[in-house]
């Protein structure tokens, strides 16, 4: 800030001597003051340097101009002053272009980066659910393995339990028929009145 103002007092010096000289000039008076608004605003008095010297000395030269070339000076210094102020213009239009350009760039590149965040983000929550799911999956098939033996170890107990039971009951009816048999041997020894027959 100070840097500005030292250079705005410095300007204004430099430029006290034209003025002076066209304190009876209101035409002078009036371009050299559009040139002091350039130097005294901070976004413009960077740029055009060339250009705001080239108007200072036309407007130099408008007032000490004769009267027979007045009116070219006249139109010089105006052109010089208004080429000033497009330069300086341009100059810190070309500066905001280029901090906007800088600034998206920026933006864009956090935007990336955000983005990249996000599906690395996205891409560690889908391994964390594909590894969940496969952990689900074995442990179901764990506990399908495990039910399908103890069903196979079911059906071969309950198939020797049935072969226990089949045998017990063949041997059941095997002992019933042969106490049929003795009895209806001791009903015929008794009907014919002979001693019963020995098992």
């Amino acid at each position: 800030m100070r840097t500005g103002l030292r250079l705005a007092a410095c300007l204004s010096l430099l430029l006290a001597l034209p003025m002076a000289r066209a304190a009876d000039d209101p035409e002078a008076a009036q371009l050299t003051q559009r040139l002091v608004a350039i130097d005294a605003d901070a976004s413009l008095n960077g740029f055009a340097s060339l250009e705001r010297l080239q108007a200072r000395q036309a407007v130099e030269a408008l007032a000490n101009a004769r009267a027979r070339v007045r009116p070219s000076a006249q139109q010089v210094a105006r052109w010089r002053v208004e080429t000033a102020e497009i330069a300086a213009r341009t100059g810190a239009a070309r500066r905001e272009i280029d901090r906007l350009d800088r600034e998206r760039a920026d933006l864009l590149l956090e935007a990336s980066r955000r983005e990249a965040a996000r599906a690395r983000q996205e891409a560690e929550r889908l391994r964390i659910q594909t590894q969940i799911q496969a952990e689900e999956t074995a442990r179901l098939r764990e506990t399908a393995e495990a039910e399908s033996m103890a069903r196979q170890e079911a059906e071969t107990v309950l198939q020797g339990v049935s072969s226990r039971e089949a045998a017990r009951l063949r041997a059941s009816r095997e002992r019933a028929a042969e106490l049929k048999r003795q009895e209806e041997a001791l009903l015929r020894s008794l009907e014919a009145g002979g001693d019963p027959p020995q098992p």
